[in-house]
């Protein structure tokens, strides 16, 4: 698939790649360059969008148990 660059450096990423990628309207894009090509990440969405990927580690101590330890290693 092919575009063409427009004489204000514009191309039209074509629906295809939009539609794999759920690009959007106001979504933004990172370029990364390597040798002889270049990498194009979309970087839309926020932070929260992140939330609850990793689960959160059972440490298996209280933080009343923590704060004591702390407390008979620093007293």
């Amino acid at each position: 698939m092919s575009v063409t660059l427009t004489s204000k450096g514009q191309v039209t990423i074509p629906k295809a790649v939009r539609s794999s990628l759920h690009l959007k309207t106001g979504d933004k894009l990172e370029f990364v360059l390597h040798q002889n090509s270049v990498e194009i990440i979309p970087i839309s969405g926020s932070v929260r969008d992140l939330k609850g990927m990793v689960a959160k580690p059972d440490i298996g101590i209280s933080l009343d148990e923590m704060d004591r330890v702390i407390r008979e290693q620093t007293g």
